[in-house]
């Protein structure tokens, strides 16, 4: 269940930034999003149908996304010698202030909510093998 909290407040999120707010996402971030916005459609399911199995979708999916985010929250400090071209050329720039929130860059609050929606779910699996 709190895997799919995670995903359901990101989803959520990303969702009031991008059509409340405004802000456009990056091609990187569009990337994140095909992870993202499944996870709480399928985890709820699985907890609706009492799936013992579905934390494999979800540690599935958060690792494709994790990926993504690993790599543009690389981009975004300079750990990756490559600028920023997929977020300045398709879109705005993930460097601008205003993609911060609570000081933390969108990325690395993207690669901190497959983090945790991927240990939640890989948790959830090895509980139901006890």
């Amino acid at each position: 269940m709190a895997a799919w909290i995670v995903a359901l407040f990101s989803t959520l999120s990303v969702l009031f930034i991008g059509e409340v707010l405004g802000q456009m996402p990056c091609l990187l971030c569009w990337y994140q999003r095909a992870f993202m916005f499944p996870l709480p459609i399928i985890l709820g399911l699985g907890l609706w149908w009492k799936d013992t199995g579905v934390g494999r979708y979800g540690v599935a999916l958060s690792l494709g996304g994790m990926a993504i985010a690993l790599w543009h929250s690389g981009l975004y400090v300079g750990v990756i010698p490559e600028p920023i071209q997929p977020c300045t050329a398709t879109g705005p720039s993930c460097t601008d202030d205003n993609q911060k929130i609570f000081g933390l860059p969108i990325p690395a609050l993207s690669l901190l909510a497959f983090t945790l929606t991927a240990s939640l779910s890989a948790l959830s699996l090895k509980e139901n093998q006890l």
